[in-house]
């Protein structure tokens, strides 16, 4: 993880998957339907990244429309659900907006994550990630999965980039 910072000036897109990351895993069954927690943190820097021009994408093995309608209504469109093999929906994400891999930050937090996040240019976990992930990660966020994660990798990578100016537009960025 040592000067982690340097390879965030090449970040443009950010894909995250959800659960274990969006969230903190924890699914609550209320009649056949899954119920999901996430974090308004991590929404509010969502919708700030897309504002400035980031690409996002969400690939999940998870396939439920609640999932879809969260993101929708931040602003999100590229999500992958029922990802079986994320490495081929990743390549899709880079090949529809002409990325190279070097591009992309993903934030995973378990073994269908592995590749994904061993060939795009920055692989970043939640701090409660398993340790297969852990050893990957070029960085690891002291936060866990669904408890400001995200936010913590966006806004370090607008930081560094120069991006996180707020006041120019908070006008634009919906209630979450």
């Amino acid at each position: 993880m040592k000067n982690y910072k340097e390879k965030l000036n090449s970040i443009t897109s950010f894909v995250f998957d959800v659960d274990g990351v969006m969230t903190d895993g924890s699914i609550i069954l209320m009649n056949k339907e899954m119920i999901r927690s996430t974090n308004t943190k991590d929404g509010f820097a969502l919708q700030f990244a897309l504002k400035k021009g980031y690409k996002i994408g969400i690939i999940t093995g998870g396939r439920d429309a609640s999932v879809v309608s969260r993101l929708n209504y931040l602003g999100i469109t590229d999500i992958y659900l029922n990802s079986t093999y994320k490495w081929a929906d990743l390549e899709d994400f880079i090949y529809k907006y002409n990325l190279k891999s070097d591009q992309v930050l993903y934030m995973g937090d378990d073994l269908p994550d592995y590749e994904v996040m061993s060939r795009v240019g920055f692989g970043a976990a939640p701090k409660d990630a398993c340790s297969e992930i852990l050893t990957v990660a070029d960085y690891i966020s002291p936060l866990e999965g669904g408890k400001g994660c995200v936010r913590d990798v966006i806004e370090q990578v607008l930081r560094v980039r120069g991006d996180w100016d707020y006041l120019e537009t908070q006008n634009d960025i919906a209630s979450i």
